[in-house]
């Protein structure tokens, strides 16, 4: 339990019927919030998968990212998602659609097992394998997404996300309004199931796969669109440079 929220909640097959009916009315309700405030971009949707189990790995800038993921992707969509972040008003509201909580300070075998409930129930799982919101870059990579596709065979969808923060911004400010986002869906990589046991030398090679693919795609995402990534997210409390602020 986090600040009153219980975490202890069953997920995908056993998630109640009436909180999936739930999750897909919001999901076009944040959806077209979300196109209202800014001009979003959704490039090669085609290659997500349009049923089976799916992990959709992600680079990660800002705040923004989870929930554009979430509302632009065609199928319902669960995340794991920082454990901080269940708090409070957005606690709950992360709990009652199932998204999955998780401790990136340790092997968190409950956020793991959850996952792979989602994907064996033919579920589509968000994940940002860099770990936290930074430059986006994709320069190192965790291995869970690897992990959860030896165990279930999910392809893992590259996608690349432009455009949620700005030059000079903390991780967690918004964009202007009106500012372009773009969210590029790659090829997906088919990593080869494992039967147990998974060994570290294999999950650390494939990850290294997935990192270069992912890298490679964010950067030709950029070149093709001209929109550069932001740089690293200016430390909150600091104030903007002259240089950063944008007309």
């Amino acid at each position: 339990m986090i600040d009153g929220v219980s975490l202890d909640l069953p997920h995908t097959h056993h998630l109640p019927a009436s909180r999936e009916w739930s999750m897909r009315l919001a999901k076009p309700l944040v959806e077209a919030g979300i196109r209202a405030y800014w001009r979003v971009h959704v490039h090669a949707p085609e290659y997500v998968p349009t049923s089976g189990p799916v992990i959709l790995a992600a680079n990660h800038v800002a705040v923004l990212d989870g929930p554009l993921l979430a509302a632009v992707t065609r199928r319902l969509s669960f995340a794991l998602i920082k454990r901080e972040m269940f708090a409070g008003t957005v606690g709950r509201v992360l709990v009652h659609f199932g998204q999955i909580p998780i401790d990136r300070r340790t092997i968190d075998l409950t956020a793991i097992s959850r996952s792979i409930q989602i994907l064996r129930a033919n579920k589509v799982l968000a994940v940002f394998p860099e770990g936290s919101r930074g430059a986006g870059e994709v320069r190192v990579a965790r291995g869970g997404a690897v992990y959860l596709a030896m165990v279930t065979g999910a392809p893992i969808v590259p996608v690349a996300l432009l455009g949620t923060r700005e030059p000079g911004q903390t991780r967690d400010e918004l964009p202007r309004r009106g500012a372009p986002l773009h969210v590029a869906y790659g090829e997906p990589l088919v990593v080869p199931r494992s039967d147990w046991p998974r060994r570290r030398p294999s999950v650390a090679e494939w990850t290294e796969q997935l990192r270069t693919r992912l890298a490679a795609h964010v950067a030709e995402t950029q070149e093709r669109i001209g929109l550069p990534l932001p740089g690293p997210p200016r430390p909150k409390g600091t104030r903007v440079p002259a240089s950063a602020t944008t007309s």
